[in-house]
């Protein structure tokens, strides 16, 4: 098909302008009406193609939700939104703005140093202004959720990847049966085929629960959580972010002994994340079992810096098997499900991480085709939240704002298709 990318390029531009709710852009409207973490960090990469002053102020906004402890929640409810479930009473976090009480995959570092690289004039105020910030989250992941070099989570929420298979382990060890009635606002504006099923609803919602009956302390999660698991994404997401930390610390003339610590110590983590099956998995620090989910999350290991030649092998072979990208997990396995949310969908903004890693990495071919497909995906379908990895039937959420972002930073004909 013939790709009309001046015409898509301002689609993609007014759906973030349509998103922006005055400092902060929503994910989409309805679905979505508050600021979510990773989501504004891509969504401050595509801003940053056309209005660079709204992109800082995406980042600096979002650090207006930032704890004292340091940890960037996973949603800051800047202004009320009626209707949507789990809201700030559901949280009980004691703080304004409002937030939720867990985190989210810390893209940030990566995504403010791609913007700095472009702005590094007048970006360097700025820069001075978020790097302590981003020092300071860091500092919380590695002393809060490192253990044994590898980044736990403690509610599937905040692996960004909300029911993967990565979870099913550690969620059997949740009773969701005590969680009463409640209205799913998710399913209103989607296909519930396409969303998590009730039973794992429950589960999540008694783990914010117990989390916010804990206070949201960490030692107290740590020690009595049923649920615990070292996700492979987040480990990944977390080197590559301290690489790009110690470049800017390098360019800004800080000290880099601690991030370089920091960077050993998770380049050990990944290797205790590889299964004897032959790929890179999530445990479940509790059982210490492999979750035996090879997902989108374990090809991120090029994004974090790490050949593998065995996840190589099983790349290809994947992309043997279906149209549009990595899917959000192994459809050579019982379970892969193309349309339901982390259950096999491909993301557009998962394919851009992986291409980018693979093609720094020197696998140039690979991480080209990746890109097509995207740019295929968006093109053909529209800018959804995730489409079927099989046939591109779009899914989810529609004008969604970090699919738009990855068209104008990655896979439009225009973008530079790297950070």
């Amino acid at each position: 098909m013939t790709i009309n990318a001046d015409k898509i390029d301002r689609q993609a531009k007014r759906i973030l302008r349509n998103n922006d709710r005055g400092g902060y852009t929503v994910p989409t409207s309805g679905l979505y009406p508050y600021q979510w973490n990773w989501d504004s960090a891509f969504t401050a990469w595509g801003l940053a193609t056309f209005d660079i002053k709204r992109a800082w102020f995406e980042i600096h906004t979002l650090f207006t939700g930032q704890w004292d402890n340091g940890m960037v929640p996973h949603i800051i409810f800047h202004k009320r939104a009626d209707g949507y479930f789990p809201g700030p009473d559901v949280w009980g976090v004691p703080r304004v703005p409002h937030t939720s009480g867990i985190t989210q995959p810390p893209v940030a570092a990566t995504m403010i140093r791609a913007i700095y690289e472009q702005d590094k004039r007048y970006g360097r105020v700025h820069m001075e202004l978020v790097y302590g910030r981003l020092i300071s989250w860091h500092r919380w992941f590695m002393a809060n959720r490192v253990e044994d070099g590898m980044v736990a989570i403690t509610h599937p929420w905040e692996s960004g990847r909300d029911n993967a298979v990565d979870w099913d382990g550690g969620m059997g060890n949740v009773d969701g049966s005590g969680v009463g009635d409640y209205t799913r606002r998710d399913t209103a504006h989607v296909d519930p085929d396409m969303r998590p099923k009730k039973e794992d609803y429950d589960r999540y919602l008694t783990m914010v629960y117990y989390g916010r009956d804990c206070g949201w302390d960490e030692g107290q999660i740590r020690e009595g959580s049923p649920f615990r698991v070292a996700d492979v994404g987040m480990t990944f997401i977390l080197l590559r972010a301290c690489r790009d930390l110690l470049m800017i610390a390098h360019d800004l003339d800080h000290l880099t002994d601690e991030i370089e610590g920091w960077i050993r110590t998770l380049e050990a983590g990944v290797a205790r994340h590889w299964n004897p099956d032959g790929f890179y998995d999530s445990i479940d620090l509790r059982s210490g079992d492999f979750s035996g989910s090879l997902s989108s999350a374990s090809f991120l290991n090029w994004y974090a810096g790490i050949e593998n030649d065995q996840m190589a092998i099983h790349l290809h072979d994947i992309l043997d098997r279906v149209e549009f990208g990595v899917p959000s997990f192994d459809p050579r396995r019982e379970g892969f499900e193309p349309l339901r949310y982390w259950r096999g969908p491909v993301w557009g903004m998962m394919n851009a991480l992986i291409a980018i890693g693979l093609e720094e990495q020197g696998h140039v071919q690979i991480a080209a085709k990746l890109r097509k497909d995207t740019q295929r995906l968006i093109a053909e379908h529209g800018f959804f939240e995730y489409f079927s990895p099989v046939e591109g039937t779009p899914a989810g959420g529609g004008a969604f704002s970090w699919t738009a972002a990855i068209w104008l930073t990655w896979a439009g004909p225009h973008a530079r298709g790297h950070f």
